[in-house]
């Protein structure tokens, strides 16, 4: 800033950053309106997409192994819809979203997302040698309103820091109205002054 120049407006509000929400609000009406969630709540076809250009056997070691660490990706075939699937891993052969002893040959699997600003939770299995299954997207209530909260937080901060932003400009546009009129009758006043003067010499 210069030397002597007035600061605006701008500079003398605080600055805030406002992230964009991870969801959007009313979450389970878009999932029950929005057409791909509804073919996606569906149960159907799915597949493993991971290393697609290795060899099956080899494929199918790496997806296994990735179940056990707790990550893996697949695509419903019907959308070509590919998604990464994260969850606990599972060492032993069991967690809470992978499940290697519940049906012999198939692994089931359940991960929780945040997709198109919904929450929702991939429920399905994938054959073992096949590396194919069936699957479905479930609206997961319970991590929905977690985020819905955290989203009214986010909105209600939001809200306070533009009422205060709304505030400080018209303070601002006050003073600047004020500075302005006393500019203004300052002159007045330094004109009135000067005119005896100026009719005074006119008549000499």
């Amino acid at each position: 800033m210069l030397p002597f120049e007035t600061p605006t407006i701008f500079e003398q509000l605080p600055r805030f950053i406002f992230k964009m929400p991870r969801v959007v609000t009313e979450q389970k009406s878009k999932f029950e309106a929005d057409e791909l969630f509804r073919r996606l709540s569906r149960e159907t076809e799915v597949r493993y997409t991971g290393y697609r250009d290795r060899p099956l056997e080899e494929r199918q070691i790496r997806f296994q192994n990735g179940c056990r660490e707790g990550h893996t990706e697949a695509a419903f075939i019907a959308t070509g819809t590919n998604l990464q699937l994260v969850f606990s891993p599972c060492a032993n052969g069991y967690s809470e979203g992978c499940d290697f002893d519940k049906e012999q040959g198939k692994v089931h699997i359940k991960s929780t997302m945040i997709m198109n600003g919904v929450c929702v939770r991939w429920r399905g299995w994938l054959d073992l040698e096949r590396l194919d299954g069936v699957a479905c997207l479930e609206y997961d209530e319970e991590r929905g309103a977690i985020e819905d909260s955290i989203l009214r937080e986010q909105m209600e901060r939001y809200n306070s820091r533009m009422r205060e932003l709304e505030e400080r400009q018209r303070l601002f546009k006050a003073a600047q109205e004020r500075q302005a009129e006393a500019e203004a009758e300052l002159r007045k006043k330094h004109q009135t002054e000067l005119s005896p003067e100026r009719a005074g010499s006119a008549s000499n």
